[in-house]
């Protein structure tokens, strides 16, 4: 895995809790970001997963049969 540097903007709040955090447990901005951010994207996922689950459950959204994929794919 490699870093790509990307700018984007934040309330000044959140800048200000940034930096307060970096300074007092010595770790980079960026590392604090990255880490927030891929537990945030966790918790997104298993969001994600409800609104699918309610969406077939509701007849929103028809699932396909792994014997259905066989067929349409000739296996």
């Amino acid at each position: 895995m490699y870093a790509i540097k990307t700018t984007f903007t934040l309330p000044d709040y959140i800048v200000k809790e940034l930096a307060e955090f970096s300074n007092e447990l010595g770790e980079k901005k960026s590392h604090i970001v990255a880490e927030a951010l891929s537990q945030y994207f966790d918790t997104l996922d298993l969001k994600l997963a409800q609104k699918r689950a309610k969406e077939v459950k509701e007849g929103k959204v028809r699932t396909i049969s792994l014997d259905e994929i066989k067929e349409e794919l000739g296996l």
